[in-house]
């Protein structure tokens, strides 16, 4: 496992509470503590590969309840998407620098874009939070922020998990969003 420090501390994280999002049906999540974040092994960026910059994300995951694929009697919250702002993780000047969506898709202000995957997943050490991950490049548009971007990892997440109750027949297509907050570190070739 590698050590990362984050950029001017996780306090600036906090400067997300302030912003607003849309209208969900739960309480916002606490604000991550600062702290020295151990990655584990699988999330790790490539060799090769360098941080080029961390941002950090405060918004919802999006679910709709749907029909288990295994048990058509069942009904669960299926994930669909994320909606977030993305802010600098060391600055408190509350500036948005983008927004992160379906693709999963991260877009910069100037309109550069990367588009990801997911490589590879750990369980968050906060039962209560979304996992953290590591995903791959599939695709950069633009010649701004993202356009060299080859790597993210997803850690310090709070939040973002699909509700337990709440999902039935009574409910099948109906849409929740749930608060999160996590930071995304963004890996570029070396």
């Amino acid at each position: 496992m590698k050590n990362i420090a984050l950029v001017g501390s996780l306090a600036a994280v906090s400067l997300l509470s302030a912003c607003s999002t849309a209208p969900v049906n739960h309480s916002a999540p606490a604000t991550p503590v600062a702290q020295q974040v151990t990655v584990p092994a699988n999330l790790q960026a490539p060799a090769g590969e360098v941080l080029a910059f961390q941002m950090a994300a405060t918004g919802v995951q999006i679910y709709d309840c749907k029909a288990n694929k295994d048990a058509a009697k069942k009904f669960e919250w299926v994930f669909r998407a994320p909606e977030a702002e993305l802010y600098a993780s060391h600055d408190s000047s509350n500036l948005k620098l983008g927004k992160h969506y379906a693709g999963p898709t991260w877009e910069g202000n100037d309109g550069s874009k990367v588009v990801g995957e997911v490589v590879s997943k750990s369980d968050s050490p906060d039962s209560n939070a979304i996992p953290w991950l590591l995903l791959k490049a599939k695709s950069n548009t633009g010649s701004g922020t993202f356009s060299k971007i080859t790597s993210i990892q997803r850690v310090v997440t709070v939040g973002g998990k699909a509700p337990l109750t709440g999902c039935s027949d009574f409910q099948l297509g109906a849409e929740t969003r749930t608060p999160y907050k996590a930071l995304y570190n963004f890996y570029k070739a070396n």
